[in-house]
This record gives C-alpha cells, sequence and structure tokens, in this order.
C-alpha cells in the first residue's frame, strides 16, 4: 500500500482512472505485511483513533477491504462485538495465511475471509453496515467495476470509508500516487453513484472520507 515497502516496485504503473486520470498505483505484496504491523504505526497513523472515528456498533457487519495483515481487521472485530461480523478481504493468499494465524494468535472467532479479485471484492449484496478500505481504494486496477460491487454490497444506510492519505499536504512522507486528495475521491467515485457525506480530519497523515451510495 506505501510507497515505503515498495522500493524496487519500479517506475509506478502508467495506467490511469478513466474519469480523473489519475495513475493507479501499484499493490503491496505479501512482503510488505511487516510494515503494516510496524511499532510505530500508532503514533504515525493513529488507527486508534480511526476506529474510534467510524462508530461502530455490537452487531454490525463490515468488510475490510484489501486487509493486508489483518492490522485492522482485529480492531474491527473488536468493535462490532461477538454479535457483529468482519469479512476481511485481499487478493493474495499470502496475506489471508497471516490473518488466519493472527486470528488465532488473538483468538478471534467474528471474521470471515474472502479471497477477492481485482475486479470484485466477492461479498454478498445488501450485507453490510461498513465496507472499509485502508489505503487500498488508490491501489485498484478495475475502479469502477469494483466501486459498482461495492455499492451492490452495501445495505440500504451503510457507509463506504476510504481511508487514504492527504495529497493535498505535502509533508505527509509518502509517494504521490499513493495518495488521494478529497477532490479526487469526490470526481472517481461521484461518477459511480457514491456522494461524500463527511470528511474527518483527525489523523496525522490521512483523510477518513465516509461515503454513501446515491439512489
Amino acid at each position: 500500500m506505501l510507497a515505503v515497502a515498495l522500493v524496487g516496485a519500479g517506475a509506478a504503473q502508467q495506467r490511469r482512472h478513466p474519469v480523473s486520470g489519475r495513475v493507479l498505483a501499484p499493490t503491496m505484496g505479501v512482503e510488505g505485511a511487516a510494515w503494516l504491523d510496524r511499532p510505530e504505526r500508532e503514533a504515525e497513523e493513529a488507527p486508534s483513533k480511526a476506529i474510534a472515528e467510524l462508530g461502530l456498533k455490537p452487531g454490525d457487519v463490515v468488510a475490510d477491504i484489501g486487509a493486508g495483515s489483518g492490522y485492522y481487521t482485529i480492531r474491527l472485530a473488536r468493535a462490532v462485538g461477538p454479535t457483529g461480523r468482519v469479512v476481511a478481504t485481499d487478493l493474495q493468499p499470502g496475506m489471508l495465511e497471516i490473518i488466519k494465524a493472527r486470528m488465532a494468535r488473538e483468538k478471534v472467532s467474528n471474521v470471515e475471509l474472502v479471497q477477492g479479485r481485482a475486479d470484485d471484492p466477492v461479498l454478498p449484496a445488501k450485507t453490510f453496515d461498513l465496507l472499509l478500505m485502508v489505503d487500498v481504494y488508490h491501489e485498484l486496477a478495475a475502479p469502477q467495476v469494483f466501486v459498482r460491487k461495492l455499492k451492490e454490497a452495501l445495505k440500504r444506510d451503510g457507509r463506504l470509508v476510504l481511508i487514504e492519505f492527504r495529497r493535498e499536504d505535502p509533508r505527509v512522507p509518502i509517494r504521490e500516487e499513493h495518495k488521494m486528495s478529497v477532490s479526487q475521491v469526490r470526481e472517481e467515485l461521484g461518477a459511480d453513484g457514491f456522494r461524500i457525506d463527511r470528511v474527518i480530519d483527525v489523523l496525522p497523515w490521512q483523510h477518513i472520507i465516509v461515503l454513501r451510495a446515491g439512489e
């Protein structure tokens, strides 16, 4: 997900979003999993604050899309409690194996693992209170197709939340193709039926962008 973990990946691939023209970033490989779990992540990104801002309730059904090492997955599982459910998806079987081991280690049982595809999160329709993508949306290889399937997976009053590094802030030490601006999110997802409900800027480096599907 982050450029720091993508040293040696080469120049940014020049695939572009068909609406905004934004360069689509490459996907982090399994070799980057340790970076996701780095001890300083709380200080740099404040994930505990991000989880609190999501306002999850016991019993909520949540998908952690592009879950990586499961760093957020376990925290989401605790937030929704034993009556809730988290579906953790990732393209890479190696990441899902890491999450499976983490679940056993931390004794978490309310998480289901799903291997997604580049053009499909592989989620059931009208099921989720919240779809969360943490530093993932900007890497989607087929963003418009993927986003339309996300819309189908949400309950009528469900939310799609993107946590993305702030492109507007040059002080955020991340390569440009791994950042998103609010205006880019509005343009790209607006084209596929989502509107920004609110933007929460309480994190050191990232936007929390809450979207809802239009009628």
